[in-house]
């Protein structure tokens, strides 16, 4: 497996992950402003051909360090981010239950985003 390089396209509301000029991966996020800043992960999706190398996993990973180095929190509702954030309590902390509110109404008024 070549080295897999991570980026954040903040304009189309992505973080990729890149293998040899490819996108093999990527998280689908939006940002939200009120009640309080933060990425909220929608979706996580693998290219199939690169399944079960650990990028989903990287990906998630460098989502909260991402959120860590602003000093913005996380509302994850992608199922996936939800889980690896239940695995890994130390480097990504829990949600504010009114923020993850906040970014279920906001996806309910924007569902065409996603």
């Amino acid at each position: 497996m070549s080295e897999i390089d991570i980026r954040d396209d903040r304009a189309a509301g992505r973080l990729e992950a890149v293998s040899d000029g490819e996108v093999v991966g990527r998280v689908e996020y939006f940002v939200l402003d009120a009640p309080g800043h933060a990425l909220v992960p929608v979706h996580t999706i693998v290219e199939p051909a690169h399944e079960g190398q650990g990028i989903a996993g990287s990906l998630a990973r460098e989502l909260y360090a991402l959120a860590a180095r602003e000093g913005i929190a996380v509302a994850p509702l992608c199922p996936y981010v939800v889980r690896w954030a239940e695995r890994h309590p130390d480097q990504a902390p829990a949600a504010d239950p009114e923020l993850l509110r906040a970014a279920k109404d906001w996806l309910k008024a924007h569902p065409e985003r996603f």
